[in-house]
């Protein structure tokens, strides 16, 4: 067991990280750390309550991947039912303990604690689960629910402000994607088709180099990038032929529209959505709109998002023209490498081109469901 210096020095190390830390998944795991290290325990897992659905989840956990089991099954849920926290010597002569998680990892659990997790009002919010104590007894003690009740206590916060500031988030991809949608309906565009642009835009965004936050950034965003055609009138929007001269540039001001809505934010989801907006019509070499920008003077989420539109788009039925056959459409990007497309997202086009002929074929524009 841990000297209590050496406890405190586990419990402020880790909870100085914890409160810098605003990404939940992060939080989560530092937890985790933090009370396997405390209390000497095998595995630590996170589970979160999630009241809509009546589910426990836990998206963090060592060794495991996200899972959800409903919100009264096994030990946990008895701790979220009940409010105590439960001390188990042998996990498999307790009836409450739920055998299929063991069965869906390949773990052998032996001795559990388990202690609820409160938010500021006193409300459980989820549950800290430690499982097979380490030290030769491999029992956990008494002292173990003090010592996860302190991790759990100097934590709680910084958990309670990231699981708020993501819900907050969720609403914002909900409502982003919801606004995407109304954009491409009044082109009688399906909302499959701004799904499988912020699809193919994560993988572009990934095979460039960016990190998975800001690959995700761009996949919430995108959806956005037609939003200003709302502005564009129906004569021009639904025409079935060649648009005029006159008619093309006015339909060029969706770009422009589309940014005015959203430029002021302080969202970073909604400035990213901006940008794209504004620039997913520009061409590396120059000769896109509304600016005419060029190579790098192009914003990369605006050549990344200019990829998959084009993409989807040659492959879509559209009012004024029919879908494109793939071979038609590989060719056509062979032959804008470094004209309309940076060049270095085409190469990594076609180096994920499985990934985007699968996407293509899951969200078909029929009785596929939408979920991004």
């Amino acid at each position: 067991m841990l000297r209590p210096e050496d406890m405190l020095k586990v419990i402020f190390g880790y909870t100085a990280r914890i409160a810098n830390e605003r990404k939940l998944d992060n939080i989560l795991l530092l937890m985790a750390d933090m009370g396997r290290e405390m209390i000497q325990a095998d595995r630590c897992t996170l589970w979160l309550l999630d009241r809509e659905s009546n589910e426990l989840r836990t998206r963090v956990a060592h060794n495991v991947s996200e899972m959800r089991i409903p919100a009264n099954s096994g030990l946990v849920g008895h701790t979220i039912l009940t409010g105590q926290s439960v001390i188990i010597e042998d996990a498999y002569r307790d009836a409450r303990f739920n055998q299929e998680v063991d069965k869906a990892t390949g773990y052998r659990t032996k001795s559990i604690l388990v202690i609820p997790i409160r938010d500021s009002e006193g409300e459980i919010m989820g549950a800290f689960q430690a499982i097979n104590k380490t030290t030769p007894e491999a029992v956990f003690e008494p002292r173990d629910i003090e010592f996860l009740t302190l991790a759990a206590y100097y934590s709680g916060k910084s958990l309670e402000a990231a699981m708020l500031a993501n819900e907050i988030e969720e609403t914002q991809r909900e409502i982003i994607f919801v606004m995407g949608e109304v954009g491409e309906t009044r082109s009688k565009e399906t909302g499959y088709h701004v799904k499988r642009v912020a699809e193919y835009s994560k993988i572009l965004a990934l095979g460039y180099g960016l990190s998975e936050e800001e690959a995700d950034l761009i996949k919430t965003a995108s959806p956005m990038h037609d939003i200003g055609k709302v502005a564009i009138p129906d004569s021009i929007l639904k025409k079935p032929g060649r648009l005029t001269p006159e008619e093309f540039e006015h339909m060029k001001q969706h770009t422009t529209i589309g940014y005015n809505l959203m430029k002021n934010s302080k969202r970073r989801i909604l400035k990213a959505a901006a940008t794209i907006a504004l620039q997913h019509h520009e061409r590396w070499n120059g000769t896109g709109y509304p600016y005419g920008l060029k190579e790098g003077e192009i914003h990369l989420y605006g050549r990344i998002t200019a990829v998959a539109d084009v993409f989807d788009a040659l492959g879509s039925e559209r009012v004024y023209k029919k879908a494109w056959e793939l071979d038609r459409i590989l060719e056509l990007f062979r032959e804008e490498r470094g004209q309309h497309f940076d060049p270095d997202l085409v190469d990594i086009f076609f180096e994920n081109l499985d990934k985007f002929v699968e996407i293509k074929e899951t969200y078909q524009d029929e009785g596929v469901p939408l979920e991004l």
